[in-house]
């Protein structure tokens, strides 16, 4: 059996990330905001199911079912690829970070990753790279607008990740 560096990395990422996600305790909401958050996310698939109707009435020979999964397809790519939600997240949640900020807080992620991503991030025009001059010179990352509404509509789905995986809970 050969065991490729590759391979090793990977089950040292499962792992850290395993323990990683234990490490954190439940995060319990009150009744209210519990019921803030669900009405948020009932809201949002009310809106997705009628946006997902209006899409479907232009399908035709041209734009049929085929055309709307490729084009859904190329919109998410960018967010298909790992690592680059976890810095968007990062950017979201944190606010604007430089560069060692966010490796320390995206856990198992190399540099030469980060750099490579911030770059695709940054073609995508969902982050933007900010030099302040110095000395020393400085740069940080921050989201674009269009960053933020993307970290704004993906909101909750995160939140309903969260209490799907039992993250977050409501009072006993």
């Amino acid at each position: 059996m050969v065991i490729t560096r590759r391979c090793i990395l990977y089950t040292r990422y499962l792992v850290a990330n395993l323990f990683h996600m234990t490490s954190y305790p439940t995060l319990q909401l009150t009744k209210t905001d519990v019921n803030k958050v669900q009405r948020s996310i009932d809201d949002v698939m009310v809106e997705g199911s009628d946006i997902r109707r209006i899409f479907g009435k232009y399908n035709d020979e041209v734009f049929d079912v085929g055309w709307e999964v490729d084009a859904a397809v190329d919109a998410f790519s960018v967010f298909s690829s790992r690592w680059t939600t976890e810095i968007l997240a990062t950017l979201y949640i944190a606010g604007d970070r430089r560069f060692n900020e966010m490796r320390g807080l995206l856990r198992g992620i190399s540099s030469r990753t980060l750099s490579d991503k911030l770059t695709t991030c940054v073609e995508h025009g969902l982050v933007q790279r900010v030099v302040e001059e110095g000395p020393p010179v400085r740069v940080k990352y921050s989201l674009t607008e269009h960053g933020r509404m993307a970290g704004r509509l993906l909101g909750p789905l995160v939140a309903y990740m969260k209490i799907h995986q039992g993250r977050i809970i409501g009072p006993k």
